[in-house]
């Protein structure tokens, strides 16, 4: 099940303001789950459009797996069992999808039905499953529960339960810390953006 973690507030952002943004709980779970898809997708939007002004193109897609365990390596994998993971050690997913940003925020209203249905579930305390992930070094790529993690990133949880299957690979797999952005550095910048250059800098 889903943990809840204080919620922290966002850094007020000017495209933000322009667009509109929704805060506070109305105490009706319908209407709150409403108002979270909608942030989230106002937020994706911005991003999108705050990239444009400056005349810089988003990171609008999840790291596939294939991609960074293909540059490493695979020599094998081993199930770990359920566990609890931090959400910002999740940067990809199994397969390429379009329906989620890099920040695993939507970006069409084509999930919007599961999404909201997932986060009332939640709100209610009803049970909500595991996710699935594969491990490679200290990050996470989505098997299963893409809809899940962008819940909980949408109301600022810190870690959320998995089912853990890791990758082995002949070269060490980037770990988390070095691809956390500085405290100075912009918190719409997510680990995903640093893959790459951590996949592809010796080790």
């Amino acid at each position: 099940m889903f943990l809840l973690a204080p919620a922290r507030r966002a850094p007020a952002r000017r495209v933000f303001h322009a667009l509109g943004t929704l805060r506070g709980e109305t105490g009706f779970p319908q209407a709150d789950v409403e108002n979270d898809f909608q942030r989230a997708r106002r937020r994706q939007v911005a991003d999108r459009i705050a990239h444009s002004m400056r005349g810089q193109r988003a990171s609008s897609s999840l790291v596939p797996l294939d991609e960074v365990v293909g540059a490493l390596g695979r020599r094998g994998e081993r199930r770990l069992g359920l566990q609890t993971i931090r959400l910002d050690t999740i940067v990809g997913t199994l397969d390429a999808r379009s329906d989620f940003d890099h920040r695993f925020r939507p970006t069409s209203s084509r999930v919007r039905p599961r999404w909201e249905r997932l986060a009332l579930a939640q709100r209610r305390g009803e049970p909500i499953p595991p996710i699935q992930v594969y491990r490679v070094g200290g990050l996470h790529f989505v098997e299963d529960g893409h809809h899940r993690v962008s819940i909980a990133m949408a109301t600022h949880q810190e870690v959320i339960d998995a089912y853990v299957t890791e990758v082995l690979t002949h070269r060490a797999g980037p770990a988390t810390s070095t691809l956390t952005p500085p405290a100075s550095a912009s918190p719409d910048r997510a680990p995903a953006g640093d893959v790459a250059e951590a996949v592809l800098t010796p080790g």
